[in-house]
Order: structure tokens, then sequence, then C-alpha cells
């Protein structure tokens, strides 16, 4: 006789999103934060940053796990289920040369959904999107990705 048991680890995984930031790890920070209020533990969350002071302070934000540098997020991305940040994360040589060619491709061509915010980047203009503060385009953020995990 066979027993099939369902939830965390077991059958079932709960969602996985990868925030990742790089410099201070500000935004990231609060990213996560905002996303453990709306999500609580029913996802896990990783903080992935450029640089380990960017990867501590969102692991101090509420992340379940985190890890710095290039390879790390080159090989994260191809595992979960949303990345969340701005949209410099898919620039190459963007955060003052933080974020490599190899990280942004990576981000690109991951299979998860990426839900990224419009802040502006030096020389890049995105055309259709308003321009509105850190905390309501955070807050957006988090709705749309609450909106993607739902079951």
């Amino acid at each position: 006789m066979a027993f099939l048991f369902y939830g965390y680890g077991m059958g079932q995984t709960r969602k996985t999103i990868a925030v990742i930031d790089g410099q201070g790890g500000g935004i990231g920070s609060t990213i996560i934060k905002r996303l453990r209020e709306a999500l609580s533990e029913e996802v896990e969350v990783i903080g992935l940053g450029t640089n380990a002071m960017a990867t501590g302070v969102m692991l101090k934000a509420g992340a379940n796990k985190g890890a710095s540098g290039e390879n790390a997020i080159v090989q994260t991305v191809k595992k979960v289920d949303v990345i969340a940040g701005t949209f410099s994360i898919v620039l190459a040589n963007s955060m003052m040369g933080e974020l490599t060619p190899r990280m942004a491709e990576a981000i690109a061509s991951s299979p998860a959904i990426k839900c990224l915010l419009s802040l502006k980047v030096p020389d890049v203009e995105i055309v259709g999107t308003a321009k509105e503060p850190l905390p309501h385009l955070v807050e957006q953020l988090v709705k749309r990705i609450q909106e993607i995990i739902a079951p």
C-alpha cells in the first residue's frame, strides 16, 4: 500500500520568487518587506545580490535565503517561478557596471515571469509608463505577483 502526501517538500512545492538587486540593496529589501507582508511564508523568497552588501540587506528584510554574484544569479534564475526587480536587471552593464552581460542574459532568458519596476535608468527611456513614486510601484508589483502565484 502506498501513501501520497501533499505539502511543502512532498509532491507540492511553494512558489519561489527571486528578488534581484545591486549596489546597496535598498529597492530589493523594500520589495521583500512588502512581499512578506502580503504573502507571509506561503512563498519562498530568494534575495540575489550583485554584491554581498545587497544580499545581506535583502536577507535582513526577510528573504528565506540569499546569494551573491554572477554565477549565483545565473544558476538560480533558471529555477524560480517569478523574478522581481527593476528594469535595469535585464540591461547589461547597468547598476554602474555591477550587472554583467551574463547576468542580464540569464535573467532575460529565464523561463520565470519577470515583474520589473520601471525606474529611471541612465541613457534609457521607457515610453508609455507613468512616473510614480517607488512605494506605489512596489505596491503594483506585489499585487501583480499575488495574481501570478494565486492557485
